[in-house]
């Protein structure tokens, strides 16, 4: 036997006429796999946006948990109960841009074209008040605020007849496919749990129901909090704005909201530091106005509203959180930025479940810091004398 494998694999000079089997099948599971690979690749390069409205309406539907049970537990069902909850949101947003949208697109507008001026009467205060020397072309030009991309960003916000009718289609498709795929999955939520439930053998089964359990419920409470607070922090900023006549109160209120409370850690100063400098291009005292708003309206969020509204949520460590967002943002944009929390509050959730944690063990001080060198115990030896006398 022996002798018919050498000489089908070596010739009569000894060298190999065919390679052995486990290196062929070694270099077809090589060649699968970089194949798969690219595979993967060109599909999540072309399925990018897709992925990501898929994820929003995960994230969506279990936003809206909470509501949808509420509702089916008082006799609805789910699938109305979802109903019900998804119509009355796109009514409040519907309502929002009915009241706001044109006043919000113009605020926009003119911010941007307004962005150069606002850097230059910037520079030029910070050169009279603190005796710099900075040249204010050389700073719009090192934020890239030319007159091409201002005119590209203004043409963006308010497109011609065609660009709108186009806009407005694919805006409306992707609402659409948000809210079927939403609908889907907070209607067939159970279904689906259990769906995926079956893959796995019984044992596995209650551990998958479980974690599913505690992602929805951590994460749904998360991102409600967050948006919660973010509607409170926009409400507030808004009104202070206005009541000071600073200009584009609208989109600087939006952006307060969602950056102070979706971008952790640096968040905050972020959020008001863009209103306190559109502010001090018109009165500086307004800037100084609105940077002690900020400040006060942080306290208050910090030690009455936020223990209020996150007080069934999961706590993110900000460190945590930052590098979250740091990650998502490298790997998926700015859209990678806000969704990274809820995902690591899901993580955490279930890490918190099923982690085991031990007792901290308190420092001896009768233990010696020399290794090997035991203490001297008088109790310890007394204990011992009584357990080796036979008496």
């Amino acid at each position: 036997m022996a002798g018919r494998l050498r000489e089908r694999s070596t010739d009569e000079s000894g060298w190999l006429t065919q390679p052995p089997s486990w290196l062929r099948r070694g270099v077809v599971f090589a060649l699968v796999a970089v194949a798969g690979y690219q595979v993967a690749v060109w599909a999540f390069t072309n399925l990018r946006g897709f992925l990501g409205l898929l994820f929003l309406a995960w994230l969506f539907s279990i936003s809206v948990e909470p509501l949808v049970g509420r509702l089916e537990r008082l006799g609805l069902r789910r699938g109305a109960a979802t109903g019900i909850v998804l119509s009355a949101l796109v009514a409040v947003l519907a309502g929002f841009v009915a009241a706001f949208g044109s006043l919000l697109v113009e605020q926009l507008t003119s911010l941007f074209t307004a962005l150069p001026d606002v850097v230059q009467d910037v520079v030029t205060w910070a050169n009279s008040t603190f005796g710099t020397a900075l040249d204010p072309g050389d700073v719009v030009a090192s934020l890239q605020l030319t007159p091409a991309r201002i005119q590209q960003i203004v043409s963006d916000l308010t497109p011609g007849v065609v660009g709108i009718v186009t806009t407005l289609v694919g805006l409306v498709f992707q609402v659409l496919t948000f809210l079927l795929f939403a609908f889907y999955m907070s209607a067939e939520g159970p279904a689906l749990r259990a769906t995926v439930a079956r893959r796995f053998p019984p044992r596995q089964q209650r551990f998958i129901t479980t974690v599913w359990a505690i992602t929805v419920a951590k994460t749904g409470g998360y991102v409600v909090s967050r948006l919660v607070l973010a509607a409170i922090s926009s409400v507030a900023t808004g009104l202070f704005l206005l009541l000071l006549d600073v200009p584009y109160w609208l989109p600087l209120a939006l952006w307060t909201g969602v950056i102070s409370q979706f971008i952790p850690t640096i968040g905050t100063y972020l959020a008001i530091a863009v209103p306190a400098l559109i502010a001090l291009s018109g009165q500086p005292i307004d800037a100084l106005w609105v940077v002690v708003f900020g400040v006060v309206y942080q306290q208050v969020e910090n030690y009455l509203l936020a223990p209020r509204v996150t007080a069934r949520t999961v706590a993110i460590h900000p460190a945590v959180a930052f590098g979250a967002v740091i990650v998502g943002a490298g790997l998926f944009g700015p859209m990678g930025a806000l969704v990274s929390i809820p995902v690591v509050a899901a993580i955490e959730a279930v890490i918190d479940t099923y982690g085991h944690r031990y007792e901290l063990v308190g420092e001896d001080p009768d233990v010696p810091d020399v290794p090997g060198e035991r203490p001297h115990r008088p109790a310890d030896e007394s204990a011992a004398g009584r357990r080796s006398d036979p008496s």
